[in-house]
């Protein structure tokens, strides 16, 4: 894309003017899958294969949680585009498999994808490069609850390390708590973690490009009825209020985007992304708590929202997410 062009949003439309979209050929558009998001990601990927048809695409929906994956193959799909969420699509094992295929498709490599969905690695890496995010401990059935509480203070968050949209994440508020926020949590992982609770505002930061290219996109804060951004709060809540532009000082804008494109190049993340994060409302410091590498893309998701904000609309981010497999050659960063 042109660097003289001052805007990200600029620079989309200015490459999508010039894209022959017969040349991304018969797509895929992996959907559905077998994780706790399967319904999100069925929303998401309906909405990403009708936006692809719009613009003439020849998309097809393949759903992974119904057919064997490995039937990739004999659709003849010469690139994919990966709306699935959570294990098996989000963690580097169906990136894997594309690669193996020599299909291209959008997001993440294998790596960055498995190391993005382990929050317990995630936070490994963010503070071995000197980034904020609250301060943690891998629980297991024998942990110390009272060492984990003094450790960790109150209240505290109790989640599944390899889950995401809020699935199995319990806010801690006493000790006493702690034996059933596991419990929740080791139902859906083998891997728990407990992390400090930061209180202050909710914010997310999409991500796009890869390496020097990657940039920032607008932050969006997000304000949850109850303060309760859950399951329900996130994907069916009409409540739930998005700020775009957030409203917080800009210095704070721009040292969330500078947090959150850091915590995404420490990854090795590509394409795309999102970083959520929480501002401390004593310090005013953002804190790291995840990096998203197959973000939504429902009617609620905040990616779109973002790209909005500077110009892009749903259907030409679809379709400018899927042009980025066209920019993939053997050995190129994964």
């Amino acid at each position: 894309m042109d660097a003289n062009l001052s805007s990200w949003g600029e620079r989309v439309q200015a490459s999508l003017a010039g894209l022959d979209v017969k040349s991304l050929g018969r797509v895929g558009v992996l959907l559905g899958g077998k994780s706790g998001e399967r319904e999100i990601s069925l929303m998401s990927g309906n909405g990403v294969l009708d936006a692809l048809l719009s613009k003439g695409i020849d998309a097809h929906a393949f759903d992974t949680g119904l057919r064997c994956p490995t039937e990739l193959a004999k659709e003849k799909f010469d690139r994919i585009f990966i709306s699935l969420h959570g294990r098996f699509g989000e963690d580097g094992t169906i990136q894997g498999l594309l690669e193996l295929l020599g299909l291209p498709y959008t997001g993440s490599g294998v790596l960055a994808s498995a190391l993005a969905i382990d929050k317990i690695a995630t936070k490994q890496i963010w503070m071995s490069n000197g980034l904020s995010t609250p301060e943690y401990e891998e629980l297991t059935a024998t942990s110390d609850w009272n060492a984990v509480v003094q450790h960790l203070g109150l209240p505290l968050i109790v989640k599944p390390a390899h889950e995401g949209s809020s699935l199995g994440l319990t806010k801690v508020k006493s000790v006493e708590e702690l034996p059933a926020a596991y419990k929740l949590a080791a139902g859906l992982d083998n891997k728990v973690v407990a992390e400090t609770c930061i209180i202050g505002d909710e914010l997310t930061c999409p991500l796009a490009g890869y390496g020097k290219s990657a940039e920032a996109l607008p932050v969006i804060k997000i304000i949850p009825p109850q303060a309760n951004y859950d399951f329900h709060n996130k994907y069916f809540s009409d409540e739930t209020q998005y700020l775009c532009p957030t409203g917080v000082a800009p210095e704070v804008n721009a040292a969330v985007q500078e947090l959150a494109l850091a915590a995404y190049k420490a990854l090795g993340c590509r394409t795309w992304g999102r970083a959520d994060v929480m501002l401390d409302k004593k310090t005013g410091k953002p804190y790291l708590l995840e990096m998203n590498t197959s973000p939504g893309m429902t009617s609620h998701s905040l990616v779109p929202m973002a790209a909005k904000a500077v110009g892009v609309d749903y259907a030409d981010l679809v379709l400018w997410l899927l042009s980025q497999t066209l920019l993939q050659r053997e050995g190129a960063p994964s």
